[in-house]
């Protein structure tokens, strides 16, 4: 299966399983992103989500020995909804973090830079080599340098290189670098952190900092988005509440 998924205790994990082409993005694979997104956002017992890769590698981009649509093609027939979604941050509702086992090339780098939250190993490198062959990195060329300062972002850019895992959180562009054998503690204690609050006030934070971007500030401030109106009149906000009284953890019920 090019692509894993399994849920626990609330937590899906979403593994690219292409190690023999490096976790590179064929058809089928991107096919198969589309549904574990859609799957998290059925489940409303899904508060979070983590996307790794198997092998040395977190993936290497798309596919380029998979005889696909041209350049052109893909992009009219993709839009916003590359790998699913991600690499634009807008599947799925919950929050995701990128557990990055190696590198992140092309499509991989723009599968992080989607992820709400992003913990690598200190050998994970990243980069969008697309020029280099002759293509675009057609997510990462808009979200890039929206990220770092422009002298940055063009740097990588126009550049093709690769930049570590140190620079890369030097920039803010991660979260955290661990060792290696170090990622899964690391990974575990950021769920945790992010399973100790409130569903509905995630989802309704993460759709509100994706969806307003583009306003002004008292704009974004006063947008009704239905996930915030959800969150403020939830079961959960006064459950909250109680608890914090209470000097109790609250329990929380996602409704």
């Amino acid at each position: 299966m090019s692509i894993g998924f399994e849920v626990t205790d609330g937590v899906a994990r979403v593994t690219l399983n292409r190690p023999e082409r490096l976790n590179a993005i064929d058809s089928a694979a991107e096919a198969a992103l589309e549904e574990a997104w859609d799957s998290i956002d059925r489940d409303p017992a899904i508060r979070c989500a983590i996307l790794t890769g198997t092998g040395r590698a977190f993936c290497a981009g798309a596919d380029m020995k998979e005889d696909g649509p041209d350049g052109l093609a893909y992009w009219a027939r993709t839009g916003d909804h590359g790998f699913g979604g991600i690499a634009l941050g807008r599947r799925p509702s919950v929050p995701v973090i990128a557990r990055v086992n190696g590198v992140a090339l092309g499509g991989g780098f723009e599968m992080v830079l989607g992820c709400d939250l992003a913990i690598a190993a200190e050998t994970a490198s990243f980069g969008l080599p697309e020029p280099r062959v002759g293509r675009l990195p057609l997510d990462g060329m808009v979200t890039l340098p929206r990220r770092l300062p422009r002298t940055l972002a063009m740097g990588l850019l126009l550049t093709g290189r690769r930049m570590g895992a140190a620079e890369a959180l030097e920039h803010g562009l991660l979260n955290q670098v661990v060792a290696p054998d170090e990622l899964d503690e690391a990974v575990d204690a950021w769920v945790r952190e992010v399973l100790a609050c409130a569903p509905l006030s995630l989802k309704a934070i993460k759709r509100s900092a994706s969806d307003t971007a583009h306003l002004t500030v008292p704009e974004a401030r006063n947008a009704r988005l239905p996930s915030l109106v959800a969150a403020l009149q939830s079961r959960d906000a006064e459950e909250g509440v109680a608890a914090f009284r209470e000097r109790r953890a609250p329990d929380w019920s996602g409704r």
